[in-house]
């Protein structure tokens, strides 16, 4: 067709068919972009609801049920803003391919990020801890509140939050003192020279088997350690469980002070003794 040709008047009808054509053509696709759109949406939160009530009854680890409920939350999306782009006409090549750069320059300048990202994913798949266990690592010591996806997060005794991160975490050794069920108490006790050892060996066995956090199995152990330069110091090893660790370790100490001052026993403190010498003409 030769549009000049044409008069005004066909010029107009023309443009009128296009315009009215295009418009109808374009309000429909996105009416359909945005029903999908929307339907998607439910779908994502049902399917999303519906993955996490499956995953619960296998994990029960809330770290890990968190974790992949975002990944799956995520995907899902992903999944459904290139099918409505798709339907908008948006070339899905063109656009995965601006989506892979832009991944690589994301990852370029998020190498931190990804690296903790990473350690959280080993943390949850090889648990060398959990929630609630107390751990010691990098120079800190707490119980583990929260096991995030970037990092992890410690809780103190005095309720002080530290926030570690994964990569560092999972890349450095750490002591995990909840993993086993019991746990023995160490501790040094330090007596006079002029004591009686046999009785207080026995003191020290009467103040363990007394206290009933102390587990009979595996039994409490005491013996002579060293010879120090002003005390001879005692070994007093007994085991409890994991939970009781503190109440015990503060529980003997204190009765065995008590106890050894009842029998007479001393327990010596560090002294120097200094001998002069006078100068003599």
């Amino acid at each position: 067709m030769n549009l000049m040709n044409l008069d005004p008047k066909q010029l107009q009808d023309l443009f009128s068919t296009y315009v009215v054509q295009y418009s109808t053509t374009l309000l429909t696709t996105l009416a359909y972009a945005l029903v999908v759109l929307f339907v998607g949406l439910w779908l994502v939160r049902l399917a999303t609801r519906l993955a996490m009530k499956a995953i619960s009854h296998t994990i029960k680890d809330p770290s890990l049920s968190k974790f992949l409920q975002s990944l799956i939350r995520t995907v899902l999306l992903v999944v459904l803003f290139i099918t409505v782009a798709s339907i908008l006409g948006i070339q899905t090549t063109s656009f995965a391919a601006i989506l892979g750069a832009a991944s690589l320059a994301i990852g370029l300048s998020l190498q931190g990020s990804l690296a903790n990202f990473a350690g959280g994913i080993l943390i949850l798949a090889f648990k060398p801890f959990k929630v609630g266990d107390f751990i010691e690592a990098l120079g800190f010591m707490g119980v583990v509140k929260e096991i995030q996806i970037f990092t992890t997060v410690l809780t103190t005794g005095d309720n002080k939050n530290i926030i570690i991160p994964n990569g560092n975490l999972s890349n450095s050794p750490l002591i995990n003192y909840s993993k086993e069920p019991n746990r023995r108490v160490d501790l040094i006790i330090g007596v006079s020279y002029n004591a009686d050892l046999k009785k207080t060996k026995e003191v020290l066995y009467e103040v363990l088997t007394t206290n009933n956090k102390v587990l009979k199995e595996p039994a409490p152990n005491v013996f002579v350690q060293s010879l120090a330069d002003s005390s001879v110091n005692f070994a007093v090893r007994p085991w409890c469980k994991s939970a009781d660790y503190w109440a015990v370790y503060g529980e003997v100490l204190e009765a065995i002070k008590l106890r050894l001052d009842e029998e007479g026993i001393e327990i010596p403190f560090p002294q120097r003794v200094v001998h002069l010498k006078k100068d003599q003409d």
